[in-house]
């Protein structure tokens, strides 16, 4: 990493900065010393314009539609890798030989059963619970079960949490289903890959066998995949606040999936689909293209544009794929939606308005459609993308504690409340 240096001037006072420049993107101006010099702080909402830490793990270029995990572009990962494959990069920095491949496989997959006392509290949440509330509280009580994995410290330790949550998560999420449908919870299978034993704990019933079909079990690994990490985001970030304090892995990831939680983050594709929804038919389309023009009209295109993809979103592409796949094996021929869908795309991609503002589809567009067709309701959408999201969060995560630069997360504020002033006894307020 290079070293040069930026000045400012404020008031009569200056100060010399040190910029420095990554392997890929745009340099950064170090601010530390700032206030030191100047005694002003910088003043950035939403924090678009500030880099919060230094990472090795992804890279976005948002303007290209460049999407990077440690430098392999995440369509050759969809297409040609698996989840876990992605995840021993995310996790370790390099793919895996064969013999680690199967090693990691072996590791995870025998960590996949979560404590028999898990069921019980459960029971505990009412029973129509949103799934997601299940999860930040299931997820965040694993440290109450696994002491021996939450003293930071330790290296060993931090790696033996890691795969807990990768596969841990997974159960926990179809539990979290299972509940939501009130159907008996089903017990992981260490013959199944991961996305085939996650369909099977979700959607196999005692009463009779389920059969797995590789098409769909294919789609769910590349959802997987497609939403493993994406740089700072709202709930990385989080992540990586809560892990600034020392506090353990578990409760770090439960804070990333409440952030998730959020309409504006991981709710973006249940957003989408019920938008679509809303659509209805095709005939309807041009009422709804003209609502999205008019300034003064609520009414808001989900699924299109991306506050960090100014050009079309890398994982649209696979995931239109998918989408079609799982469209195709299934026998969904007219689906409403998907005609809806693939209009609104086509006026997207053409029209002068959504051209000039960059509103292109993104990942949320296609993926709802998807997660319908594999057959979950809504409320399981984010809880999808937890899983998924997991290991991103675990290895940036385990970056950032292991980083020794690394200070408790604090930010700063622009104060415009009441100056100083005395306090009053109650008679005398007037």
């Amino acid at each position: 990493m290079t070293k040069r240096a930026a000045s400012i001037a404020v008031g009569e006072k200056n100060a010399s900065l040190e910029m420095r420049s990554g392997t890929m993107g745009p340099d950064v101006v170090d601010v530390t010393a700032l206030y030191k010099d100047t005694g002003v702080f910088t003043y950035d909402p939403g924090f678009s314009s500030t880099a919060s830490c230094e990472s090795k793990i992804t890279y976005i270029d948002g303007d290209e539609g460049v999407l990077l995990h440690r430098g392999y572009p995440i369509d050759q990962l969809a297409e040609q890798g698996d989840f876990l494959e992605t995840c021993y990069l995310l996790l370790y920095g390099e793919l895996p030989s064969a013999r680690e491949k199967s090693d990691f496989i072996y590791r995870v997959t025998r960590h996949t059963m979560v404590h028999e006392q898990m069921s019980r509290f459960y029971s505990g949440f009412r029973r129509d619970a949103h799934p997601m509330a299940v999860m930040v509280g299931s997820v965040g009580a694993l440290s109450a079960f696994y002491h021996d994995s939450t003293d930071i410290a330790d290296p060993h330790q931090r790696m033996v949490a890691s795969i807990r949550m990768v596969a841990k998560t997974p159960t926990l999420a179809a539990m979290a289903y299972k509940y939501h449908v009130g159907q008996p919870f089903v017990y992981p299978r260490n013959d199944l890959s991961y996305a085939e034993n996650f369909l099977h704990m979700c959607f196999a019933v005692p009463c009779e066998p389920y059969k797995i079909n590789p098409v769909l079990a294919r789609a769910m690994d590349r959802i997987f995949i497609l939403h493993a990490d994406h740089e700072q985001n709202a709930s990385t970030s989080t992540v990586r606040l809560a892990g600034s304090s020392g506090a353990n892995p578990f409760a770090c990831v439960a804070a990333g999936i409440a952030c998730l939680w959020g309409p504006a983050h991981g709710g973006a594709n249940e957003a989408a689909l019920n938008m679509l929804t809303e659509i209805g038919t095709k005939d309807r389309i041009p009422e709804y293209i003209a609502r999205a023009k008019d300034k003064n009209d609520p009414f808001r295109l989900m699924g299109f544009g991306h506050r960090v993809y100014k050009n079309y979103d890398p994982r649209a592409k696979i995931m239109q794929q998918t989408c079609h796949e799982v469209l195709d094996e299934l026998g969904i021929k007219d689906d409403p939606l998907l005609e809806v869908a693939m209009e609104l795309e086509q006026i997207a991609l053409h029209d002068p308005y959504f051209v000039e503002k960059k509103l292109y589809p993104n990942v949320d567009f296609y993926s709802g459609i998807t997660l319908k067709a594999l057959g979950f309701p809504t409320t399981m959408f984010t809880v999808l993308f937890a899983v998924a999201r997991t290991v991103g969060w675990i290895a940036q995560w385990k970056e950032m504690i292991e980083d020794p630069h690394q200070r408790i997360g604090r930010p700063r504020q622009l104060y415009t409340g009441a100056t100083l002033r005395d306090y009053k006894p109650v008679a005398a307020r007037g």
